[in-house]
């Protein structure tokens, strides 16, 4: 589908340089960010290169450019003002472009360009004066207020890596939300761990924010907190990209991770009403408790029948897990049930207990504070929030204590096999078996590390530096 942009822009171009300017629209690319419904269009990267457009789609040459960076307090009008649009004016414009972007969600540290006419070009500002030439200012602040530049005609925000807002600031008075190009890069990468699963992507210069996209992926099978040396991991995923830049992780679309000593798969199958990742067998991935109540934390203290209570000052069980995380950190409910207490005791301080089925009942202790709305009686999801980590209580560290009963009895949830919530339907069996098959030659089985890649590793955290590590790898050994 085809979409002129802006019909004042194109007429402006014609006049001043005798250039069409038309854009490309078209569907596709991620998920908009953080968007209002409007006017969204998405700029082909061919066309702008034939109207000898910038990279916003403006006509290079036909205006004198102003970039700048949104200061901290700095309001739309404020911005405006350095570019002798009065209140009234910018007003105006914030309230015709409200449909489409709200201008109150402009924030300190973004940028932003401001197009003008060139001087003696536009009949409301000064006769006289050196023209600015494009791309000479960065700060708006610097913007000439003395007549010598033209008037102000559009604004843009840039206001993620995905898309950014035109403000149109003078006769036909609103904005748009460009979209810009995306694709989406299909990648296979293969690792194994020896210091944390983080800094093991970032040695093979993969974004991090795929250890969390793997966490969640296996957030049932896995303990990402008793990840251990040695494990290692391959995973198809799709990496999303504006131009150079690779702004975000995908789907991942097959994994294994060696955990262990056991192989774990999950394989993402998606169809008219299934989207879902499945394991080797079929079994959905998901069980029917998350594997802990914090997103990756760390255990602080685990079950056991005799332990230093570092409050009381003396040895006594702990039939829990404690999971140390930052003051304020979410806390999800690990499976769906109802609410049996919500309230203050002065051991357990504000704590949640949920009834599950008549099998099993999780409590989560020393809470900051219990959310709004849970309390006894409440239906509540897998990962929905019921509080948030504090240390009231007997504690003396921000934590949350996870307490696990099956069958009335206070167990170590970390040695339960949990039960999954069941298989792949059977109409969609023959081709997720189809899909798993292809993925299972590109999963292959573990591939052996180099000696010498293993060896520097070992070196690495073992705190030798970096200079010894690879040194010690260039060395030849001879069997």
């Amino acid at each position: 589908m085809h979409k002129i942009i802006n019909n004042r822009l194109a007429t402006a171009a014609i006049a001043g340089s005798a250039i069409v300017l038309a854009f490309i629209v078209f569907a596709g690319g991620v998920d908009p960010v953080d968007e209002l419904p409007g006017s969204i269009v998405t700029v082909s990267d061919s066309a702008a290169r034939d109207a000898q457009t910038d990279e916003y789609g403006m006509p290079v040459g036909l205006y004198e450019v102003v970039d700048g960076v949104v200061k901290r307090n700095q309001t739309f009008t404020d911005l405006l003002d350095s570019f002798n649009i009065d209140y009234v004016d910018a007003v105006l414009t914030a309230e015709a472009a409200r449909d489409v972007f709200d201008v109150r969600r402009i924030r300190a540290g973004k940028s932003f360009r401001v197009y003008s006419d060139k001087s003696g070009e536009s009949g409301e500002s000064g006769e006289s004066g050196e023209s600015r030439q494009s791309g000479e200012s960065s700060d708006s602040d610097k913007f000439d207020e003395s007549g010598d530049s033209g008037a102000a005609r559009f604004l843009v925000y840039d206001q993620d890596k995905t898309s950014y807002v035109v403000f149109r600031l003078s006769d036909d008075l609103g904005a748009e939300v460009i979209r810009r190009p995306t694709e989406v890069r299909r990648r296979t990468i293969t690792g194994t761990i020896y210091s944390s699963l983080y800094e093991t992507l970032l040695d093979q210069d993969v974004n991090p924010i795929l250890a969390t996209r793997m966490s969640e992926v296996f957030a049932w099978q896995i303990d990402f907190y008793r990840i251990q040396r040695g494990d290692a991991f391959r995973v198809v995923y799709d990496e999303i990209w504006v131009g150079n830049e690779q702004i975000d992780v995908g789907s991942i679309h097959a994994a294994r991770f060696e955990h262990f000593g056991s192989n774990y798969y999950a394989f993402h199958y998606t169809d008219e009403e299934v989207d879902d990742y499945y394991d080797a067998d079929g079994q959905s991935v998901r069980k029917a408790f998350l594997i802990a109540p914090v997103s990756y934390s760390r255990i602080s203290s685990g079950f056991s029948g005799r332990r230093y209570h570092p409050v009381l000052k003396r040895y006594r069980s702990h039939l829990g897990t404690d999971y140390a995380a930052p003051y304020g950190t979410r806390i999800l409910a690990t499976g769906d049930g109802v609410v049996e207490v919500a309230g203050f005791t002065a051991a357990n301080g504000n704590w949640v207990k949920i009834r599950h089925n008549g099998t099993y009942t999780t409590g989560y202790l020393h809470m900051s504070k219990i959310k709004s709305g849970i309390r006894p009686g409440v239906k509540v999801k897998q990962g929905q929030t019921i509080g948030y980590v504090g240390s009231t209580g007997l504690a003396n560290g921000n934590h949350v204590c996870y307490r696990f009963w099956k069958d009335k009895k206070q167990v170590d949830h970390r040695r339960e096999k949990l039960p999954s919530v069941g298989p792949i339907r059977d109409e969609y069996r023959p081709a997720f078996e189809e899909m798993k098959s292809r993925y299972m030659v590109e999963l292959g089985a573990r591939p052996a590390l180099p000696f010498g890649l293993a060896y520097t590793l070992i070196l690495r955290e073992s705190g030798v530096s970096s200079a010894a590590a690879e040194q010690a790898e260039s060395v030849t050994i001879s069997p």
